[in-house]
């Protein structure tokens, strides 16, 4: 539709017209299995479009500003951090999604909302949580719980599913190829950013790498990014029914990812930092059984039983709030015992 001087209006429904031209495997925002609740539609925006704008006004996405990546301590602004992290998942989310004819916009929902549920201290969080919660804590079911409960976002089918199967652990996997490619996005964006910031701590050498990966993916940071990225996309057009990696970067990043386990996530380096972040999680939370009045009302979910209450606040608190209502709930021995946790960058 023509609009004045040199604009033209491009509303919801142009733009649900515009996704008719969109692979066959695409998503169509049109075709959406809705809400729990439902809503008016936007007469601008899609379904898809306001999903990803209530992320980004979430207080749950804010907060990641505040939350590890990998590193507890960096000495420098440069580190990964899960907000950084990310806004990389969803570049490449976005660009895997563009170069298939996906629907974009999905894939740029999910990716944005896939960390939410992250808890202090990064995954120590989900061993730290575990005696807590039968069967064991995620951070994708909770991000889905913040979507649906805490906040109230009443988000689509398709973000809300992309979100609970971010995580190669989770199955069964996203129904949606958006949904895949924001799988493969995060795995990228971990992998090389995390041996970035590895290297610039000095906790490898950017030689340590292994051979194949540096040979296929090239340095760590962008070239091993745009590489890997290249990859699912001829490997997802090689395949013609799902969004998948070539199958020889595919051997070269499973090696990768072994590695980087093996030698930062789960190194004796990382070892003494994580059991203090497990100790600081499991006593806030048993402070916050004992005290349930310290639970602020705005984010209490109060139809839960109080353990789901307490770990859905301390879930979601950053690593400084953690560490600060630890040291003042328990003085100047606890904040002694914890300073090894304190950001210095």
């Amino acid at each position: 539709m023509a609009g004045g001087g040199g604009f033209r209006s491009t509303d919801r429904a142009a733009r649900e017209r515009e996704e008719d031209a969109l692979a066959p495997a695409a998503t169509r925002a049109a075709a959406t299995r809705g809400r729990a609740v439902a809503e008016p539609e936007d007469p601008l925006r899609t379904a898809f479009e306001r999903d990803r704008d209530r992320i980004l006004h979430a207080k749950a996405f804010r907060r990641l500003k505040h939350k590890t990546q990998v590193f507890l301590n960096p000495d420098g602004d440069h580190f990964v951090t899960r907000l950084t992290h990310t806004l990389q998942v969803t570049q490449v989310a976005r660009a895997i999604a563009r170069a298939l004819g996906l629907n974009e916009t999905l894939a740029e929902a999910i990716a944005l909302g896939h960390d939410v549920g992250h808890s202090p201290f990064g995954h120590i969080g989900e061993d730290a949580f575990a005696p807590y919660v039968p069967g064991g804590w995620h951070h994708a079911a909770q991000g889905v719980r913040i979507v649906e409960v805490l906040e109230h976002l009443n988000l689509t089918w398709e973000v809300r599913d992309g979100i609970r199967a971010h995580s190669w652990k989770i199955s069964p996997p996203p129904a949606t190829r958006e949904g895949e490619c924001v799988r493969y996005a995060d795995r990228i964006a971990y992998l090389s950013h995390d041996a970035l910031d590895a290297v610039r701590a000095g906790v490898l050498q950017a030689g340590d790498l292994p051979a194949r990966a540096r040979e296929v993916f090239g340095e760590p940071g962008s070239a091993m990014v745009g590489a890997m990225t290249d990859a699912v996309v001829q490997g997802s057009l090689a395949d013609g029914a799902a969004v998948v990696m070539a199958p020889g970067p595919l051997a070269a990043m499973h090696e990768l990812r072994a590695f980087m386990f093996r030698r930062v996530y789960a190194s004796e380096a990382a070892a003494g930092q994580k059991q203090l972040a497990v100790d600081v999680i499991r006593r806030l939370v048993d402070h916050h059984l004992e005290h349930p009045g310290l639970i602020p009302a705005t984010y209490r979910d109060t139809a839960a039983d109080p353990v789901t209450q307490v770990v859905d606040h301390v879930s979601g608190m950053t690593d400084r709030f953690a560490l600060a209502t630890h040291d003042r709930l328990f003085g100047d021995d606890a904040a002694a015992r914890t300073a090894p946790l304190l950001r210095r960058g």
